[in-house]
């Protein structure tokens, strides 16, 4: 907010009126200008000494309106919004000089710019902007080998972003193992989206214990079992040791018994007691351990206790003991009243303890909501007490009543609930478990509830009933799941799904990832009238660079996002597709190899531009080594 009352006081004292601010949308992007301003794939004779009244003239349209942004002043971030003006003036508006401004016509026809840089100012005067630009742009796209050669034998051979180049080198396709290894000396952040086994085995053996945890402080890990031992046993910290054998447990590997004695032989015991993975021969001595959060730890393990064991925790001085092991015994034996009376925070017995008949009967005819609510989701409820909270008069109730696994379907549908299909949903991990069981995926496919039915379909395979029921579901979570998550969902559901989903955080390539997705007979779409249909003809085997050209200059901007990353798009194309009004397509272009080396190498030297172009698979591996060491050398200094 501060900017903007800061721009709108410096155009008025350059003698304009503020109209509005204005966000690019399907304008000529103030970026490109920018860029052009500075000699990045600009057209011939664009360079100017200076810009006198008839130039301002020609800017403005009948109201004397055009379109500014000012250098510093970041409106919508990245100085990338326009600003409304009017002159009324007949000389020059006071916008030369610093901090530097670039101007558009409001027909996109003239562009004005003066900004500054290593060799002064530089004043740029554009008509017939589109004209010019494509001019510019067949021209760039002529270029030869034996220049790209010249300008590759160059970089970096002048004013540079090498922590800029640090950040983004490492997500570019053509960087060669060796190069992300020696990458983790300066930058380690592309180890988020790293799958590379030998890049990976360096990081767990990095000096640097922040190196070593990136590609487990992640989503999705790509670390085998035997790097996450190795992240382990690395790890100096006792208590970030214990931290990393968590997560390694949470994402399937089996930790060796040597590593359990390592990690219980340390000062974080009572963490380590708490992993799921303990061989059972640990925990008669954890239940009789000095430290109560190591014998409040073995509770959890009770039916690997021996009985004599179970007894002395049972009567054990600590509070926090006893109560975790009265909470393990009574998941078997009924409690009574007085024991749960007993209790210091009651919530966990509701959840999950067997209860005596009468105090059952009691907390579900008299509890509050909440006591009710959680004795809805108690596996251990009886058949009788279920029916009575299926009746409960509070919809929470009910809903959590509607979930249970010991329900048949047509109890289940019985139950009066509310579900709001907009809601986000996790799979139910009791259906989870079941993903492997067909007869029961075949009766829970058919379930009265939505939910019941999306986590089904998170199953990686289902035999195909199963598949033909859930492709056809009326609920469309339910095939977004499918498309998803499932080896066996069908070619026309993917298709389906695709007209209005292209992708999540968790599964960003699906559906058109799907090893089911069509493939073939896309080309039937190029005519279609809606741009995303339209973008999969060029994923069709008989897709031509024509096809490509012409999505390159589709009036939506996802058939042109998909023309930008397609490498049969023409060099000049990529060069047009730099100007483009919506940020991402432009990003996408900076990345397409076909992207001439002079543009390209321009786009590298830029502050703006540097940490996306230097992701451009078609820089040389010599010349991303260079840039490393320059990158490595500027990280270096700051330290």
């Amino acid at each position: 907010m501060q900017h903007r009352q800061e721009l709108h006081e410096l155009l008025a004292h350059a003698g304009l009126t503020v109209v509005e601010d204005v966000c690019p949308g399907s304008l000529f992007p103030p970026e490109a200008g920018w860029r052009i301003a500075r000699g990045i794939a600009a057209p011939d004779g664009a360079a100017r000494e200076a810009l006198d009244a008839a130039w301002w003239r020609r800017l403005c349209d009948a109201d004397g309106e055009f379109l500014v942004a000012v250098l510093g002043h970041r409106t919508g971030g990245n100085d990338s919004w326009w600003t409304r003006v009017r002159y009324a003036g007949s000389g020059v508006p006071e916008l030369t000089g610093d901090p530097g401004f670039v101007a558009l016509s409001p027909d996109g026809q003239v562009l004005l710019a003066e900004v500054s840089g290593a060799y002064g100012s530089r004043v740029t005067a554009l008509d017939r902007l589109p004209e010019r630009l494509e001019e510019a742009a067949a021209a760039a796209g002529r270029e030869t080998e034996v220049e790209r050669a010249e300008v590759w034998a160059a970089v970096p051979g002048r004013r540079a972003w090498p922590l800029h180049w640090a950040e983004g080198i490492g997500s570019n396709p053509a960087a060669t193992d060796e190069l992300l290894i020696r990458l983790l000396d300066v930058e380690a952040g592309f180890l988020y989206s790293c799958d590379r086994p030998a890049v990976l085995d360096a990081a767990v053996a990095h000096p640097d214990p922040q190196v070593r945890s990136r590609p487990a402080d992640t989503f999705r890990p790509k670390l085998t079992s035997d790097q996450w031992v190795r992240l382990v046993r690395a790890e100096p910290s006792p208590g970030r040791r214990v931290h990393w054998a968590e997560h390694a447990c949470v994402w399937g590997v089996e930790l060796p018994e040597d590593l359990y004695d390592d990690l219980l032989a340390g000062p974080s015991r009572a963490q380590a007691a708490e992993l799921p993975g303990l061989p059972a021969h640990h925990f008669p001595g954890l239940a009789a351990d000095a430290d109560p959060r190591v014998r409040a730890a073995a509770c959890a393990r009770w039916e690997d206790l021996a009985a004599p064991l179970r007894a002395r925790l049972l009567a054990d001085t600590d509070d926090a003991v006893r109560t975790a092991a009265l909470l393990a015994h009574h998941n078997g034996v009924p409690m009574p009243r007085e024991v749960f009376a007993a209790l210091p925070a009651p919530l966990r017995a509701l959840e999950q303890c067997r209860l005596s008949p009468d105090l059952e009967a009691e907390l579900v005819r008299d509890g509050d909501t909440e006591v009710r609510r959680a004795l809805a989701a108690n596996p251990r409820l009886s058949a009788h007490s279920v029916a009575a909270l299926a009746e409960d008069p509070y919809d929470d109730v009910r809903s959590a009543v509607a979930l249970r696994p010991d329900l048949d379907e047509e109890q289940r549908a019985a139950v009066r609930h509310d579900f709001d299909p907009t809601s986000m949903s996790r799979t139910l991990l009791w259906v989870e478990v079941l993903h492997g069981d067909d007869e029961a995926m075949r009766r829970l496919a058919v379930s009265s509830h939505p939910l019941i039915r999306r986590s089904v379909a998170r199953a990686r395979r289902l035999p195909p009933d199963v598949v033909e029921r859930l492709a056809r579901d009326e609920d469309r979570a339910v095939r977004l799941f499918l498309a998803e998550s499932c080896d066996d969902a069908p070619a026309g559901m993917l298709l389906d799904v695709w007209r209005w989903w292209d992708g999540s955080f968790t599964h960003p390539d699906r559906p058109r990832s799907h090893p089911n997705f069509p493939r073939t007979g896309l080309l039937r779409y190029a005519g279609d009238p809606g741009g995303r249909m339209r973008r999969l003809a060029l994923d069709d085997p008989e897709s031509t660079p024509a096809d490509v050209a012409r999505l390159a200059r589709d009036p939506e901007v996802e058939a042109r996002r998909r023309a930008a990353e397609d490498t049969r798009l023409s060099p000049a194309d990529a060069v047009r597709l730099l100007n483009d009004p919506a940020a991402h397509v432009r990003g996408i272009a900076m990345r397409n190899p076909r992207l001439p080396a002079r543009v390209l190498a321009e786009l590298l030297h830029e502050r703006d531009t540097a940490c996306t172009a230097v992701t451009n698979p078609a820089i040389p591996v010599s010349v991303l080594h260079r840039i490393l060491a320059v990158a490595s050398a500027a990280v270096a200094a700051r330290r």
